[in-house]
């Protein structure tokens, strides 16, 4: 049994139930209420030129469309991905670029974006905390002066986790963890879509990686203390936290 790799999370990418899963909350959930605050404060709506890596089926660069933005690039590694949400692009008849690329090696050239977005907890789902370091970097890199990062990720220390990582941490210590784990905070464990891998960080960890990769970070907040999210969020996606980052 070896460690978790990128080619398995892309397999996982690549399969028709999480494809569909990805649809689904394209077609029915679209942007969350969170998003849309935070992306509008976050943006300006008529000089934003916007990257989303990571972007799946594209449920956030459709629902920014929405709102008006007009320059976004979305891309994925997922060749699957990007294949239906292209197709759903010409449906919408929506002018988005739609590319595959990954998000350790991006084709953009420096400082060609005003906006770069990961959400739906994507950054941490790429394995071993040096690539998502390398996300990070190309972030930057792609950013114009006083660009943003935003992301998402799930948060190690709330209340609701404390017993599992407790337990956790005490079979990292006995050197009896899952032998597929990269670091203490993965996870990596059946689905009824497959095998998903997640990283689950601390605060203090990502606040130390964004600065690495020479971004200041201007704010993170749980989702559930920007706004009430529906039943249908909230059943897409646990609380999680929002990144707020600047190249400056």
């Amino acid at each position: 049994m070896g460690k978790v790799s990128s080619s398995a999370v892309l397999d996982y990418f690549s399969n028709p139930k999480v494809l569909d899963h990805y649809q689904d909350a394209t077609d029915m959930v679209g942007l969350w209420k969170s998003e849309k605050i935070v992306f509008s404060k976050t943006f300006p709506l008529q000089t934003s030129r916007i990257l989303e890596i990571g972007c799946g089926v594209g449920r956030i660069s459709f629902g920014l469309w929405s709102l008006g933005y007009s320059e976004i690039v979305a891309s994925d590694f997922s060749k699957s991905m990007i294949k239906r949400a292209t197709f759903l692009n010409k449906k919408l008849k929506y002018q988005i670029q739609f590319i595959v690329e990954d998000a350790k090696s991006l084709i953009h050239s420096d400082c060609t974006f005003d906006g770069v977005i990961f959400g739906f907890n994507g950054l941490m789902q790429i394995p071993g905390r040096e690539n998502r370091i390398l996300v990070m970097q190309e972030a930057y890199r792609v950013l114009r002066k006083d660009g943003y990062f935003v992301f998402t990720t799930h948060d190690r220390t709330m209340p609701k986790w404390k017993k599992f990582w407790t337990s956790e941490k005490k079979r990292w210590k006995k050197g009896d963890q899952n032998p597929e784990l990269l670091e203490f905070g993965d996870r990596y464990e059946d689905t009824d879509k497959g095998k998903l891998y997640i990283h689950v960080p601390e605060v203090a960890e990502v606040r130390a990686d964004l600065q690495k990769s020479g971004f200041t970070v201007e704010r993170d907040i749980l989702k559930s203390k920007i706004c009430e999210e529906s039943k249908l969020v909230n059943e897409y996606s646990d609380d999680c936290r929002f990144w707020i980052a600047r190249k400056k």
